[in-house]
């Protein structure tokens, strides 16, 4: 049974996002409700939906961009991750002929290259890899292989505890000792600060989202996005914002602290009061994000986060020239 494939359209937007729901490795940033938080001008949109018999077998979230005069198909760069959503059930032949379909598709509409980030392996309900046999055999290639650290959830916080190393045991104590408080809040604002400073004075960059498109998207997904603070006397001195990729998956997007405080530990005792939500919410998966820039890792950053027990698994992005 053939496969076609076409540009998304408004009128896909229910139907797409009820597939990203239901599929097998979908997530928050492959759905139109994300996505179409962006203003109308910063991305030149073009997602493309696969039909089987006209029911969805897949969708790609995706844009153009033009690097040296070229038109290229990227996934959607207002995503952390992207990809094809495919079923849970999806086939291997299925999988041969979406990926085939989405190369003759660029050819067609004169697309000289195709570049796809995909999800980590861990993010699909069904561990499959179909899809990365389907890519590798029409010819795409390996861009980059950035390492995530991810933490597997326990049934516990107790459990979970336990494959803490000791320095970040005697960390959470430290922080609990010196009247550190973690709580949920809505203080959006001043944590933004912190965060804007700290990435300021590091990397002299700003943070991916403004602060009026954080409070969108909270706004949007108050119950996949939240906000936790540590407090020292009512004083908001270190944060985390988590991201509720899918109904296993949790993502720290946003960590950052107060300099002057870092000796009081309270990102660990941040985590910890984080892996009891998450475990208390059933979540499986704590991803803490990616250690590696461009396939260059950070040590300390690894180091910090296999503290916790987290190991690691490739955030691949892949790429297909069309000569």
């Amino acid at each position: 049974m053939s496969i076609t494939v076409r540009k998304y359209k408004q009128s896909d937007f229910e139907a797409w996002d009820k597939f990203v729901e239901q599929s097998n490795n979908g997530t928050l940033f492959h759905s139109r409700r994300f996505l179409g938080y962006h203003p109308k001008n910063r991305f030149n949109d073009h997602s493309l939906i696969f039909k089987k018999k006209e029911k969805v077998i897949g969708v790609l979230p995706a844009a153009v961009i033009v690097e040296d005069g070229k038109k290229i198909l990227v996934s959607h760069p207002g995503a952390s991750v992207g990809s094809c959503a495919v079923p849970e059930d999806i086939s291997f032949s299925d999988a041969l002929r979406i990926v085939e379909k989405l190369s003759s598709y660029c050819v067609g509409n004169n697309f000289c290259k195709i570049r796809i980030t995909q999800p980590p392996l861990i993010y699909s309900r069904r561990i499959s890899q179909y899809m990365d046999f389907a890519f590798r055999k029409a010819g795409y290639h390996y861009l980059r292989r950035e390492v995530s650290s991810i933490l597997f959830l326990e049934n516990s916080l107790k459990e979970n505890l336990a494959k803490f190393k000791s320095s970040h045991r005697t960390a959470v104590r430290k922080a609990e000792k010196s009247g550190i408080i973690i709580k949920q809040t809505e203080d959006y604002e001043n944590f933004y600060k912190i965060l804007k400073k700290n990435l300021s004075i590091r990397h002299d960059v700003s943070p991916t989202h403004s602060l009026s498109e954080l409070l969108y998207l909270k706004e949007l997904f108050p119950n996949k996005i939240n906000l936790f603070g540590a407090y020292l006397k009512n004083e908001m001195i270190a944060g985390v914002i988590n991201f509720v990729v899918n109904d296993r998956i949790v993502l720290a997007f946003y960590i950052s602290h107060k300099k002057q405080y870092q000796e009081l530990r309270p990102i660990n005792l941040l985590f910890y009061k984080i892996f009891d939500w998450a475990i208390c919410n059933n979540f499986k998966v704590f991803d803490f994000g990616i250690f590696t820039v461009h396939e260059k890792p950070n040590m300390g950053l690894a180091r910090f986060k296999e503290n916790f027990g987290a190991s690691g698994v490739f955030r691949d992005t892949v790429e297909l020239t069309f000569s």
